[in-house]
């Protein structure tokens, strides 16, 4: 079982559409609103701030220039159960950025790896050494 989020997203700060969902699914797809479009401005929501820059620093084509972050749910077919689909990948992807990146330790090459490396580097010195014109 997962640990539960230190930083759950408030629902009030989350702005769901209801809109028509894509692809095939017959007369229903053609009538019913059941997908949701969520929308979560990061600058205004109560994210501390570390969080929130860690948002903001994704590279992620969901996100606007304007801090926006913007999913769409259409998975399932009731309009319910996407809001919480939604809602679980906002959740989510709050949850990875919460968790502070590793820092890069600096390590050196092993003495073995280096002489790998050389030698692989001889070893193709000698292929193509022997590619140029024959001489008699």
């Amino acid at each position: 079982m997962t640990n539960p989020s230190k930083f759950l997203v408030d629902e009030r700060e989350v702005e769901f559409n209801a809109i028509r969902a894509q692809g095939a699914g017959g007369q229903n797809v053609n009538k019913v609103s059941s997908a949701i479009h969520l929308r979560f401005d990061i600058h205004a929501s109560s994210l501390p701030d570390e969080i929130k820059a860690r948002l903001l620093a994704l590279s992620d084509s969901r996100l606007t220039q304007e801090g926006v972050l913007v999913l769409k749910a259409q998975q399932h077919r009731s309009q319910e159960m996407n809001r919480t689909d939604a809602l679980a990948r906002l959740q989510q992807i709050v949850d990875d950025v919460s968790r502070p990146p590793k820092p890069r330790r600096a390590t050196k090459p092993t003495y073995g790896s280096r002489q790998r490396r050389l030698e692989g580097k001889s070893q193709r010195s000698d292929i193509k050494s022997l590619r140029g014109k024959v001489n008699d």
